[in-house]
């Protein structure tokens, strides 16, 4: 029985990387300051909050990886800076898991508002842990982008920094709209 829920765990987690990736070919960078929104966050979000931390960093590798080999080929400069733009920023969104159990207490209270500032919270988190990492790739390895005059860390947090605040309020919206419409989709069936 165990193994048969390490497989569904594995399915599961492979479909969900899997969407992140196909909602990676949606136009997502707006502004003059290439802003981009991860809407692959709100799979693997969902995916969170139904198996927690591990099996969402799992996923969130993945995520990453299939984002490296598919669309990165362009933009891999060294080493560290190809580990700093995926598998570990990617890998970080996993942690949007940690307020799992907070989500599934709530929601098995029937108490959606409460479920909600948890899922948001927990949105967060691993939102700001994959542009945190983002940021520090930006800084080190980007930095020559910068308009003349403005230092490699000014240019990395407006860019990182408007994509986290971008993410975080897409986030806020649509993981608000799933716990309030369909919150079953936040829990796994036990």
């Amino acid at each position: 029985m165990q193994q048969n829920e390490r497989l569904k765990t594995m399915v599961e987690g492979a479909i969900f990387a899997g969407l992140a990736m196909a909602l990676t070919y949606v136009p997502h960078d707006f502004g003059v300051s290439s802003i981009q929104l991860a809407y692959g966050l709100i799979p693997i979000a969902i995916y969170c909050y139904r198996r927690g931390v591990v099996p969402g960093m799992v996923a969130g590798l993945i995520w990453g990886l299939l984002d490296m080999w598919l669309r990165g080929s362009g933009s891999l400069l060294h080493p560290i800076q190809i580990i700093l733009d995926y598998p570990v920023p990617f890998a970080l969104a996993g942690l949007i898991g940690l307020v799992k159990p907070q989500v599934d207490h709530a929601l098995a209270q029937d108490q959606r508002k409460l479920a909600a500032l948890w899922a948001i919270l927990g949105f967060l988190i691993g939102d700001f842990a994959k542009y945190a990492v983002h940021y520090l790739s930006g800084v080190f390895f980007w930095g020559s982008y910068a308009p003349k005059g403005q230092s490699a860390w000014v240019y990395s947090l407006v860019i990182n920094g408007g994509s986290f605040v971008a993410n975080a309020i897409l986030g806020a919206i649509v993981i608000s709209l799933l716990v309030g419409l369909i919150p079953q989709l936040l829990r796994r069936n036990l």
